[in-house]
């Protein structure tokens, strides 16, 4: 079977699924049937152009790539992986000085170990490496969101600059606990937010003025909170 027609299969049987690079066939082997050995779907590449292909056609839960291979290193497949894909990425490497930590760092690894590793070193390695970047993938798809949101509705913009001010909340968090709401009543966050904006102005023309503060309208204050 080819290693995109394993990965396939995998993707159906919701297994974690590991590309394992590393141009020490003897090295891949014996990692590959490791990681195999804990339930993890592997699928194996021996060069750092093949990693690349493969990681970009299938989509792996994560990659474990050796640094320092011929013709494209370990470095170089990291860093489009960087760039074109949200793949998080260990680096393997026989050296643990600290050029190799800076690099590994600088190029946005989830981290690195050092050769020989034992698979159970290995293990809690991939699940770390699985939970930093399920959460940094969380962060990105919330700022995509908040991005798009405030770009697109300026009530929107409104109602959050409400919350910050009310609950004391940074931006993010504020955005959040307006796509969280809508999503429990399942509703649109630009209606949420106008539902939120006329409460609020229905509540302050309640209120008496206070002297000496000028009064204002919930778009007024929230926009000098932002």
């Amino acid at each position: 079977m080819q290693q995109n027609e394993m990965f396939r299969d995998s993707t159906q049987q919701h297994k974690t699924r590991v590309l394992v690079v590393d141009d020490d066939r003897l090295v891949l082997a014996t990692l590959a049937k490791g990681i195999r050995q804990w339930g993890y779907e592997v699928a194996e590449a021996s060069s750092g152009e093949t990693a690349l292909k493969l990681a970009l056609e299938t989509s792996p839960d994560l990659v474990l790539l050796d640094v320092n291979m011929p013709r494209m290193s370990g470095l170089e497949v990291a860093k489009t992986l960087r760039a074109q894909t949200t793949i998080p990425f260990i680096f393997l490497t026989a050296y643990g000085d600290a050029d190799i930590v800076k690099q590994a760092t600088e190029h946005g690894a989830m981290g690195y170990l050092v050769k020989p590793v034992d698979i159970s070193q290995i293990v809690p390695a991939i699940e770390a490496a699985l939970a930093r970047g399920k959460e940094l993938g969380q962060l990105r798809e919330t700022e995509s969101q908040l991005s798009t949101a405030l770009a697109n509705s300026r009530e929107t913009s409104i109602a959050v600059g409400i919350l910050m001010e009310r609950e004391h909340l940074d931006r993010h968090s504020a955005f959040d606990v307006l796509r969280d709401y809508s999503r429990a009543q399942r509703r649109k966050i630009k209606d949420v937010a106008e539902e939120l904006i006329r409460a609020i102005e229905f509540a302050n023309q309640l209120q008496p003025t206070i002297p000496g503060e000028t009064s204002g309208t919930a778009e007024q204050k929230a926009s000098s909170r932002r």
